[in-house]
């Protein structure tokens, strides 16, 4: 009887093993195998898995393409251009790589002191890599002295047989026009003083070196904006100051000033 007993509570023991492994297993099958339905049919039961959602594309910004700086467009080389002639004493104005009228101007001398055709016209590759290249200022070729160049509305001063200045002039406007002609400073008038001809209109530190009626002078103005880079004056060379008051002092009476070139007005 007890041997009975012992054999029916193993066999409970082995059954509940049994059932406990098969109830695990069972759950893990119910997840996942069809559910029937009314008329023998099955149907799968919901994913458990979630759907990973489609994440959108972005489309990436396309960064603007900058061209690039051409080293055989003169363009290139304009700020360096500029700072190199204002380093050798040329007036460019503002050395900003932008070849304005002003930096035209230093162009145009750069082109007469290299013995280049005379022009106001922009840069040039050649141009470019004549000032790059250059290690010193020319050395003049003409006797010491004061040259107005109509066509640059420049001026030069040379003194030792070097070039000590070079400044903007305006010389004289259309029906004022400063004659082409040498002559020799006469007079020299320090300070301001009125023109005989204009009311209000102020000549600074006068070298008068042609003995027209009236005399025709290079002189200071009373703004500096009155130095254009084209010709207008009343037929006298007007001067940048304070380049005009050192000009002054370091002109003596019989000093030589030419004027020469035309103006192209354009």
């Amino acid at each position: 009887m007890s041997r009975r007993h012992g054999l029916v509570a193993g066999a409970v023991v082995l059954s509940f093993v049994l059932a406990g492994c098969a109830d695990v297993a069972a759950s893990e099958t119910q997840a996942t195998m069809p559910t029937p339905k009314a008329g023998g049919t099955t149907t799968s039961p919901p994913s458990t898995t979630p759907t990973p959602s489609a994440k959108p594309t972005v489309k990436p910004t396309v960064k603007p393409t900058t061209k690039p700086k051409n080293p055989h467009n003169a363009q290139y080389y304009a700020l360096k251009v500029e700072q190199k002639l204002e380093k050798l004493g040329y007036p460019v104005g503002d050395a900003d790589g932008k070849i304005t009228v002003r930096a035209r101007q230093a162009l145009c001398a750069w082109r007469e002191t290299q013995g280049l055709p005379i022009s106001r016209k922009g840069l040039t590759l050649d141009d470019a890599y004549s000032v790059i290249n250059a290690t010193a200022k020319p050395t003049p070729s003409r006797a010491d002295g004061i040259y107005v160049n109509k066509t640059c509305q420049i001026m030069y001063q040379i003194v030792g047989k070097q070039y000590k200045r070079i400044v903007w002039i305006s010389t004289g406007a259309p029906g004022y026009d400063t004659p082409n002609r040498t002559g020799k400073v006469w007079r020299k008038w320090a300070g301001a003083h009125e023109s005989s001809l204009y009311d209000d209109a102020y000549m600074y530190d006068s070298l008068y070196f042609l003995k027209d009626r009236p005399g025709i002078a290079l002189h200071g103005s009373r703004v500096n904006s009155l130095i254009k880079p084209y010709p207008a004056s009343h037929r006298c060379v007007r001067v940048l100051r304070p380049a005009i008051h050192q000009i002054f002092d370091e002109t003596p009476i019989g000093t030589t000033v030419s004027v020469y070139g035309k103006f192209v007005w354009s």
